[in-house]
């Protein structure tokens, strides 16, 4: 388990830093979450996730597994391709 000094100081157990990724796409998750008008909860129902842990993601607190990001693309009404293309243009 991840203790609360790593998760306040953006750090992984071991000293490894948040990924650039898991900090990018979070912030793309929630910046579409809340264009269409969706609470963490309505979102986390939609796709089979837990509220906290997509409030985890959307802080680029937790790594992401494929299926995962594929749930929320899914619950965003949007292709996991759209998504990684957002990623990428992401400055």
């Amino acid at each position: 388990m991840v203790s609360m000094a790593c998760r306040k100081n953006n750090q992984y157990p071991y000293n490894r830093p948040m990924s650039v990724f898991a900090k990018k796409i979070g912030t793309i998750i929630r910046k579409k979450r809340l264009s269409l008008g969706l609470s963490q909860e309505s979102l986390a129902a939609v796709c089979g996730l837990n509220r906290s842990y997509v409030g985890e993601v959307e802080r680029g607190s937790v790594e992401i597994s494929a299926i995962n990001l594929q749930r929320i693309a899914d619950g965003l009404n949007m292709k996991l391709s759209e998504l990684i293309r957002l990623y990428e243009e992401e400055k």
